[in-house]
């Protein structure tokens, strides 16, 4: 089945149904129950199902689903059985961060598999050179030649608002098609490029309403 028939809230939803197989000791735990999925996710047993329909049958009737088996087919969907290469542009406090949260945060899945964060850049020279948990700055101006070099396949941008349609629009140019946006501002692409947005003063002043 093609994937732009799958509604977008589908798709975001299974990186959290894998958190929870990860999570799990498969010998501990060999079949999982829809009630259970959907019990540690949040959603629905049926909205459970549901999803996972898009993509196939996995489990009995009755029975549930071998735990060990949906893990591997999920992240075949997501394409994290193989090396999802990442890459960040913009050191500052908010980069500096994400990048030692990414790497402390990488699932230990066999090599050449999941997602590894792998180069940064930065349009700074004093920052280009350093390393942060092991991960390389390097000159925004060299990031054509690296996305190829490396596979760079999804950008996080935590670049400033004024910066962030410009260095989109560099990203774009070099053959990236799926970004992770920080900067507070809406950004606009063409229709084979994804932008997944995440503003957390937005997030928090919403929070607001309910203190």
């Amino acid at each position: 089945m093609s994937r732009r028939r799958i509604p977008d809230v589908v798709i975001r939803r299974l990186p959290l149904y894998l958190r929870i197989l990860d999570d799990l000791d498969h010998t501990e735990t060999p079949i999982i129950s829809s009630q259970e999925l959907g019990a540690r996710s949040g959603v629905t047993p049926g909205q459970v199902r549901k999803d996972l329909s898009f993509f196939g049958v996995f489990g009995k009737q009755g029975v549930g689903y071998n735990t060990g088996n949906l893990r591997e087919e999920l992240r075949k969907i997501l394409r994290l059985h193989q090396q999802v290469a990442v890459g960040l542009v913009g050191v500052g406090n908010l980069g500096t961060a994400l990048i030692r949260y990414n790497v402390a945060r990488e699932k230990p899945y066999p090599e050449g598999t999941g997602l590894k964060l792998v180069a940064a850049f930065d349009k700074d020279e004093k920052k280009v050179g350093r390393k942060i948990s092991g991960i390389e700055v390097f000159s925004l101006i060299n990031l054509p030649e690296l996305v190829k070099s490396l596979k760079l396949s999804v950008i996080i941008l935590t670049v400033p608002a004024e910066a962030a349609p410009g260095v989109l629009n560099h990203c774009i140019q070099a053959g990236v098609k799926a970004f992770l946006n920080f900067a507070p501002t809406k950004l606009t692409a063409p229709p084979n490029v994804r932008i997944h947005h995440s503003d957390v003063m937005l997030e928090l002043e919403s929070l607001a309403y309910f203190r």
